[in-house]
């Protein structure tokens, strides 16, 4: 009985053995959990930017790129429209871009843009008070854009051949461009102007002695009349190609950025063209405009896009591209490393008799976008 028993009782334990093997044999192992506190994946080392033309220091991506270990693709833009159009929510692929006040002020009422992350960006203490005031009537409460440059639109002329096409020539005033005798003086040697019509229609208005943000239908028919009328001496319209073009002697008249002409200045003196070129702000005034950087709403990479913004806020980076393009930027420690030649040149930092006479370019309704579109379309076809 007993050895019965034992042989029953082993019999029962061999079983069960067999049976706790087959079940962990067969038994899968779960995945491990991911940490409680584990975030987003790491950015890749990339970021595009979707910039004006010479608008950098020839090295400032470059150190960028070195020190971050991020690479840059830079896509270069010759107007206000031309970006609107690649910035529709959803397009382009951009991490940060760097349109004019006039058009991201109504961009961001429209979410084109993600608010910015200060906590990102440290180096915002460096921004003078003054122009992040200025700002501000456009982007309230700074919560989406950072100052990369600001400047003046005003004329960019070749002294010789002006002088010599019309000895007395009004070189301080809008009727430079906009009096249909004057401007026909200038036609041969060639004359340019941007391509935007905001702007156009800004400094249009001011030649007139009108408000250059009027909404009124009768201000912009006779803005409109008034281009109209010196359509026919106007060679081409193009923001970037009239750098060159002024440097080599190719037109002899522009309306443009003062910063684009002053670069076609310099060149001209590097290249040893024999053009003399010169820049003025028309005693009837014009229109200052700031141009910021802004992280669009799907930007891909935007950890990279505030790294980038944080990096061009440092005073010394700064002030390497203000004293590259001419253009005055609004970092208040920037000030220290901007070159003298710059700094006191009132065609870059216009004298307070001159700045009083500057208006801000407001963003436009779009009522008056469409009356300007259409006059536009006239303007450059000429019909």
């Amino acid at each position: 009985m007993k050895s019965e028993a034992t042989s029953v009782v082993r019999s029962l334990l061999v079983g069960l053995v067999a049976t706790a093997a087959l079940i962990a044999c067969g038994k899968k192992e779960e995945a491990p959990k991911p940490a409680a506190d584990a975030g987003p994946p790491p950015e890749e080392k990339v970021l595009n930017l979707y910039i004006w033309n010479d608008y950098l220091a020839p090295d400032t991506v470059a150190n960028f790129e070195k020190e971050t270990g991020i690479k840059v693709s830079v896509s270069y833009y010759g107007s206000n429209e031309e970006l609107d159009a690649k910035l529709a929510p959803g397009g382009g692929g951009y991490d940060v871009v760097v349109p004019s006040a006039s058009s991201y002020e109504r961009q961001i009422k429209s979410g084109y843009y993600q608010k910015l992350d200060k906590s990102l960006l440290p180096n915002l203490k460096n921004m003078d008070p003054d122009i992040e005031a200025r700002l501000a009537m456009h982007d309230p409460g700074n919560e989406y854009a950072v100052l990369h440059m600001w400047g003046t639109t005003g004329i960019g002329y070749n002294v010789k051949k002006l002088k010599d096409a019309m000895p007395n020539a009004p070189l301080d005033s809008w009727q430079l461009v906009f009096d249909p005798k004057t401007v026909g003086k200038f036609k041969k040697c060639g004359v340019a102007v941007l391509d935007s019509a905001t702007e156009m229609y800004s400094m249009t208005l001011a030649a007139l002695g009108k408000d250059p943000n009027s909404q009124k239908q009768e201000d912009l028919d006779a803005a409109t009349a008034a281009m109209m009328a010196v359509r026919p001496n106007i060679r081409y319209f193009d923001t970037q190609r009239m750098i060159g073009d002024l440097a080599n002697g190719e037109i002899c008249l522009a309306v443009g950025y003062n910063g684009d002409i002053l670069q076609a200045r310099d060149r001209a003196e590097e290249n040893k063209t024999g053009q003399e070129i010169a820049y003025v702000i028309p005693k009837e005034g014009t229109i200052i405009w700031f141009d910021s950087y802004l992280v669009p709403k799907d930007a891909p990479h935007p950890k990279n896009a505030h790294a980038f913004i944080n990096y061009m806020l440092r005073p010394e980076v700064i002030a390497a591209v203000t004293n590259t393009v001419n253009y005055p930027n609004g970092n208040a420690q920037a000030t220290q490393y901007v070159n003298k030649e710059v700094l006191d040149d009132p065609s870059v930092y216009p004298p307070q008799e001159i700045k009083v006479k500057l208006v801000p370019d407001l963003a436009d309704t779009e009522e008056t976008t469409r009356i300007m579109t259409r006059g536009w379309q006239k303007f450059t076809t000429g019909k």
